[in-house]
């Protein structure tokens, strides 16, 4: 008999959690095809940190991983990822920094076939409501911090960006006004020296 209710109880439980597994699972597929459905995208941005810091300006996305975000005065920065390396400049001190991709999280955004739970990508964090979707997202077989993606649900587009930077500052990149498909100049994403050139390279994390 009390194999009996074993049984019956585990089939219970089981009956009541995989329409939950199915339903995230679903909607895991739909993140995928959100970010692979993206060639180019174009949005104004504002970006806060934990430390109390914000700053805004235009991105530029062109997949395979081209980026381009330019930021605003007073932040004398600009990013470029050309495809080959994630070029941070420095404007004020004016250095230039080359970053190897698989070591930023935001990555994923620029990769071509992103499979959550595949090979190179897990899930480690789900939450969705009748606005939002949100999942934080780990790189298997890297140390660098995860991801988090926020979705807006309808219409379903990426809303917002969240990482830990190296110095344990969560960093927050909204985004406004995005347009997707757009035939964006490929002069956006090539890092352009002045003619003295920058006075220092470094290549590293950030």
């Amino acid at each position: 008999m009390k194999k009996s209710v074993w049984t019956i109880c585990f089939a219970l439980f089981w009956t009541v959690l995989t329409p939950a597994q199915a339903q995230q699972k679903e909607n895991l597929k739909q993140i995928e095809d959100y970010l692979n459905n993206i060639k180019t995208m174009q949005a104004s941005f504002v970006q806060t940190a934990s430390n109390g810091n914000t700053a805004e300006g235009m991105l530029y996305i062109a997949k395979p991983n081209k980026i381009r975000m330019e930021y605003n005065a007073p932040t004398d920065v600009l990013i470029v990822g050309d495809g080959d390396y994630i070029i941070y400049h420095d404007k004020e001190l004016d250095q230039v920094t080359n970053i190897d991709y698989d070591d930023i999280p935001a990555s994923l955004i620029l990769a071509n076939d992103v499979k959550l739970d595949g090979k190179k990508f897990k899930v480690t964090n789900y939450y969705q409501d009748a606005g939002i979707t949100t999942a934080t997202i780990q790189y298997k077989d890297n140390d660098i911090g995860p991801i988090t993606l926020t979705f807006n649900n309808n219409p379903f587009e990426l809303k917002q960006w969240s990482i830990v930077d190296p110095q344990s500052v969560e960093v927050t990149v909204s985004l406004y006004n995005a347009q997707k498909d757009l035939d964006l100049d490929n002069s956006l994403f090539k890092f352009k020296k002045n003619k003295s050139g920058p006075k220092n390279y470094n290549k590293g994390r950030r």
